[in-house]
């Protein structure tokens, strides 16, 4: 069994910053990938960051979605059992619910995916 847990999200003004982290915790070999996903009101869940790991010592492949390029930043701490995305420069466009969603290998060497509860964000006056 695997869990994801969100947290660090809140209530900024526009132009600060806030940083979130997912964190795996559970029975598995490795995590594959780390992404972070966001749904804003009213619309649909999209892609905001992203970390791809190509085997076990690879540090990773990053991708950002145009809207987080310059502005946010995914990474992991040593043990990678915890993602962070550093969100600077917020707008009330990143007013949103993000989830992280973890692929991870086990023992076996299958492929499985979690998402988390996720965790608000707000970025208002």
């Amino acid at each position: 069994q695997v869990q994801v847990v969100e947290s660090g999200g809140g209530l900024v003004q526009p132009g600060g910053s806030l940083r979130l982290s997912c964190r795996v915790t559970g029975s598995f070999v490795r995590i594959a990938a780390v992404h972070w996903f966001r749904q804003p009101p009213g619309k649909q869940r999209e892609f905001v960051a992203g970390i791809t790991k190509h085997g076990t010592t690879s540090h990773g492949t990053k991708n950002y979605a145009d809207s987080a390029k310059g502005r946010f930043a995914i990474s992991s701490d040593s043990a990678e059992k915890e993602v962070y995305l550093e969100m600077n420069s917020l707008t009330p466009e990143d007013t949103a619910f993000y989830y992280c969603n973890v692929g991870v290998l086990d023992t076996s060497g299958g492929g499985y995916e979690y998402w988390g509860q996720g965790t608000q964000v707000t970025v208002s006056s």
